[in-house]
């Protein structure tokens, strides 16, 4: 039932006008941003240690520029809900996919990795511009809200994308080869990992950081090309995602060059335009000395040996 209602009343408003909808994030900006203070303490915190140069006014513009982009992000996102495949394909473009179509007609699956970096719920739209045959697929970790679960994999699979679970993504995606089923698989890599699963600590935006590896391992045993997904944001309401070769042959590059590649290119796009990441998010709450407590050095000497 209440899935239902929340079905009904998103729907509704997605219905609204884009330009109705970045009214809507302008008054939420207000109160999310001027009254509440949403996240304000993780925001400032993040800005302030990832960009030491910066003073106190360039990090206060970066700030309000941020929760201007993260409140359209939102409408944005409610407009997905009912936005129609001619005006997606307008306002997502993808540039130079034809790397991508190439290595799918050359029989080969692939891997993209892409950040919480303007808006990720859009580049679910890929199906739309891909011609060569391949099923267009994205790791996801369920929302505890079953309903809030359930929109969202609704949402992102309006335009053809299949959402897979981390924990069996693998397994499907092996399936798939078997079978001869071509993919293109989205990682969104710069969350906090378990640490149970700190395999590795990139320097990115001056910090040391714990990363996420799943998507370097699969894609070098399953030996799919890497291309990373440069999203830069030309104005209001439209989006535009520039495709990057990191790696044709994974299983020739050394251990974790191609997380550390990635953190290298996400970093440059945050600092190209760093109101576009997601600040609110607390990246760097799990620290290396904390997980040197709790794995001891022979422990951790084991686990990447197993890798």
């Amino acid at each position: 039932m209440t899935y239902n209602i929340v079905f009904a009343v998103w729907y509704i408003l997605s219905l609204l006008p884009l330009c109705v909808h970045y009214v809507f994030s302008d008054v939420l900006y207000f109160f999310l941003y001027r009254v509440a203070g949403y996240r304000i303490k993780v925001v400032r915190h993040n800005l302030a240690t990832s960009f030491p140069d910066k003073d106190e006014k360039e990090l206060q513009n970066i700030e309000r520029r941020f929760y201007h982009w993260f409140c359209d992000y939102i409408v944005e996102t409610v407009k997905m809900f009912s936005m129609s495949e001619r005006q997606m394909r307008k306002r997502m473009r993808f540039e130079d996919l034809e790397q991508v179509e190439q290595e799918l007609r050359n029989g080969r699956s692939v891997t993209i990795y892409l950040g919480h970096y303007c808006n990720w719920e859009w580049v679910s739209s890929l199906p739309l511009s891909l011609s060569a045959e391949a099923t267009a697929a994205q790791l996801y970790h369920p929302i505890e809200n079953k309903a809030m679960d359930r929109l969202f994999l609704y949402s992102r699979s309006r335009f053809g994308a299949v959402s897979l679970e981390m924990k069996e993504a693998f397994g499907i995606l092996r399936n798939w080869e078997k079978e001869g089923r071509r993919s293109v698989t989205g990682y969104i890599s710069d969350q906090v990992p378990g640490y149970s699963s700190m395999h590795y600590w990139p320097w990115f935006l001056n910090h040391d950081t714990p990363a996420y590896t799943g998507a370097e391992r699969i894609a070098h045993v399953l030996n799919t090309p890497v291309f990373y997904l440069d999203i830069y944001r030309p104005r209001r309401g439209y989006y535009v995602a520039k495709v990057v070769k990191m790696s044709g042959e994974p299983q020739k590059e050394e251990k974790f060059a191609m997380t550390e590649k990635y953190y290298r290119l996400l970093e440059d796009s945050i600092k190209r335009a760093p109101e576009f990441w997601l600040w609110s998010h607390n990246r760097w709450k799990r620290t290396r000395e904390e997980f040197n407590a709790l794995y001891p050095e022979e422990e951790r000497k084991r686990i990447l040996s197993k890798l």
